[in-house]
């Protein structure tokens, strides 16, 4: 496993964060981000209120000095095409935060797919942009990784890599972590688990779905598929997997979601239909974002550490890039950070089967 410092370490509780600006002005870090870069889609009260806050807290790059030292500053581009806002939240916490550290500008781009992402790399490329950090599922597509590589692009995946001595990468091991929670709902008493599975476009997808499964096999317990929903990392989605498992004749007395949000919706659905979670319904979810905290009863998940691994890859990124311009070549690295299970209000032992006449 890749070792890195770790967040604490890193990081001087003394120094004002971005987020620490974003708390202070009422808005997400993504808008403090965009008012810093000078970006136009910002209303003027909110450019305001934000300007107050980096007043207030004397919050400052700093990054004329480190620039005089270091030669002209490096510019690097997050790509992102993400359905998940509290995924995608934690990820710029920790990208801003780095890029600061390492005195990087960072440029937060987000693209309509694809064929979209291609274009933005090409246009910030004429701009000057020095490297790129691609999160799900661009972090997916062999075509926009074989595009980098071929231009001499350096560029960071956050996910499991596809062009693994091409391209560096930084993730968890999301299989282990997905047999992980279900081994845990399988030590709670749970055999009939339901599992929501992310986009199939996603590498990760598949791997918490085999996850899923290995723990099942490994305690002796049928693989049913239709316990297994597909969802889309995404709220509505959750509502529809949800909805389809509850509708069965006998529904899971477990429904392990592969996102925070999707779980957020099976216990939306579960409450429609006065089903008490976790009383008879236990709901899991993966990540340990924000919203696992904000919803009622408070959501069992696997932490990963997105703001770490967002980190850790500015930080790869930018030494990858100093590195080229010194004339030293520079190998791909993966690094493969911790990941843990915290437990909540949102699980519990099986208690009883629900009656069908409470569904529907």
């Amino acid at each position: 496993m890749g070792k890195i410092r770790q967040a604490t370490s890193r990081r001087h509780h003394a120094r004002v964060t971005i987020s620490d600006v974003a708390v202070r002005a009422g808005v997400s870090p993504m808008t403090v981000s965009r008012v810093i870069n000078s970006e136009d889609n910002v209303r003027d009260s909110t450019r305001a209120a934000v300007d107050a806050a980096i007043r207030e807290l004397r919050y400052s790059p700093n990054r004329a000095a480190r620039s005089l030292a270091s030669g002209h500053q490096i510019q690097v581009c997050l790509l992102y095409a993400n359905p998940s806002s509290t995924y995608l939240s934690a990820t710029l916490i920790g990208a801003l935060e780095q890029a600061r550290e390492n005195d990087t500008q960072l440029v937060v781009a987000e693209c309509d797919g694809e064929a979209d992402a291609e274009r933005t790399i090409k246009d910030q490329l004429r701009g000057g942009i020095s490297g790129f950090l691609l999160v799900p599922p661009l972090a997916d597509s062999l075509d926009l990784l074989n595009l980098l590589k071929e231009r001499g692009v350096p560029t960071v995946t956050m996910g499991p890599p596809l062009l693994g001595e091409r391209i560096s990468s930084v993730m968890i091991d999301d299989r282990s972590a997905a047999r992980t929670m279900t081994e845990y709902l399988i030590g709670l008493g749970h055999r009939r688990i339901g599992f929501i599975t992310g986009n199939p476009k996603y590498l990760v997808s598949e791997a918490r779905k085999s996850g899923y499964r290995d723990a099942l096999e490994a305690a002796g317990i049928e693989w049913r598929p239709e316990l297994v929903a597909t969802g889309g990392f995404s709220y509505r989605s959750g509502l529809d997997a949800a909805n389809r498992l509850l509708a069965l004749p006998e529904i899971p007395t477990a429904i392990s979601a592969s996102n925070d949000e999707m779980a957020a919706a099976v216990i939306s659905v579960a409450h429609r239909h006065h089903i008490d979670v976790p009383g008879d319904l236990t709901v899991t979810g993966f990540d340990d974002t924000l919203l696992a905290t904000m919803v009622w009863p408070q959501i069992t998940t696997i932490r990963q550490p997105i703001s770490d691994m967002s980190h850790a890859a500015i930080d790869l990124l930018t030494r990858s890039i100093r590195a080229s311009r010194a004339g030293f070549d520079t190998e791909c690295e993966h690094l493969t950070l911790d990941y843990s299970l915290i437990e909540r209000e949102s699980s519990a032992p099986p208690a009883r089967r629900v009656p069908r006449d409470r569904i529907g």
